[in-house]
């Protein structure tokens, strides 16, 4: 038990040390490049980070657990959004820009929900597989097409700001940009390794079942590259790698790290009833409730943050509790189903039907005005 303590702690100093070196490296590279770090944070970012979540899934299909490697992908997706998102937004609000409401969070949503329809059968298949990749691959085209026409169209006023803030990246060299990249991606891969290893290790001498490792310990482990990424682009005020790369991540996990293992495994990733009925729903409810709070004023705001938060620590207790068997579990859920859900899906829609009222009112007051001008 004390290796495998040493290991978890061992694995978080890791991933900070990661998280740092790959946040700086990116940021600068697209400076130099001229691409918006909004795209870096969907396209390089959230692929290096999501670098764990592939070699634990593809280890897993490996060593004959397909449990392990799909609820690491499902659990790591509800972590993301809920546990990253709303974590980071609690440190500052988070603002949202145009191209990840417009693009990104309905393209999350729908690969998500193509994932529940490819694994209604009961397995990730071959052409599954196909499926799922060729999707990751039109999003990260996109995402560059779009990040590149929104870079040009950016006013002197931001050139200005942006030419100040070059010049204190140009302190790296490109070389030395790639190689912090590089460095904190080997980082970020090791650090979740060693976490991921201790804190299974933990799990199992617990006795929890391979489906709740994979959708709790090891979604979280296999995660904290996107916690630590992310909490530090905060810190230094990069909002757009922050939240790009829960959204990126999310894509990448679902296009690439279910879709390839399926397509090298010819036969197949099984997926169990489980995951069907209960958590890759979860998974397209934490999709959907991102698009009303971010079509309504492009901005997580914190209480948003701590009701995400709080969706994911009740979402972890279900899952201890029905695992365990305990004696709680049915009225905990019951409890969940009938009330609290219900209670947040009220507040979302009462919210964003204020947010939009207001919206509606702002525009429809600057057109009035304008006539009377």
């Amino acid at each position: 038990m004390i290796i495998d303590i040493t290991l978890v702690v061992g694995g978080l100093v890791l991933l900070i040390l990661g998280g740092e070196s790959l946040v700086r490296g990116a940021s600068s590279l697209a400076e130099r490049a001229g691409i918006s770090p909004l795209v870096i944070g969907l396209v390089v970012v959230s692929a290096s980070t999501s670098a764990p979540e592939f070699a634990v899934s593809l280890g897993a299909v490996l060593r004959g657990e397909p449990d392990l490697a799909v609820g690491n992908v499902v659990g790591s997706n509800i972590f993301n959004v809920l546990f990253i998102l709303g974590l980071s937004a609690l440190v500052a609000p988070l603002v949202i820009k145009r191209q990840l409401v417009r693009f990104d969070i309905p393209f999350m949503l729908f690969i998500s929900v193509l994932l529940m329809f490819l694994a209604l059968d009961g397995a990730v298949s071959l052409n599954d597989g196909f499926l799922l990749l060729g999707a990751l691959f039109i999003h990260t085209v996109m995402s560059i097409v779009m990040g590149r026409r929104e870079s040009n169209k950016v006013d002197r006023g931001e050139e200005k700001s942006k030419e100040s803030s070059q010049e204190s990246s140009r302190q790296l060299s490109a070389l030395r940009a790639v190689l912090f990249l590089l460095a904190g991606i080997g980082l970020l891969v090791a650090g979740a390794q060693l976490l991921v290893s201790g804190a299974v290790s933990i799990a199992s001498a617990l006795g929890v079942s391979s489906l709740v490792i994979g959708l709790t310990v090891v979604a979280a482990g296999t995660s904290l590259p996107e916690v630590a990424t992310s909490l530090i682009a905060m810190r230094k005020g990069e909002t757009d790698i922050a939240v790009g790369n829960v959204v990126g991540s999310n894509i990448f996990n679902i296009g690439m790290v279910l879709g390839l293992p399926a397509i090298i495994f010819g036969s197949g990733i099984p997926v169990t009833n489980a995951l069907i009925a209960i958590d890759i729903p979860l998974m397209i409810a934490t999709a959907i409730a991102l698009l009303p709070i971010a079509f309504t004023g492009f901005v997580v705001a914190r209480w948003e943050g701590f009701l995400f938060f709080g969706m994911y620590v009740a979402y972890t207790l279900y899952l201890v509790l029905a695992s365990t068997e305990h004696d709680a579990a049915q009225g905990f859920t019951t409890i969940m189903l009938w009330f609290v859900m219900p209670l947040i899906a009220a507040t979302l829609v009462a919210i964003t039907a204020y947010e939009f009222g207001l919206q509606r009112g702002k525009k429809l007051g600057v057109h009035s005005k304008r006539e009377s001008e």
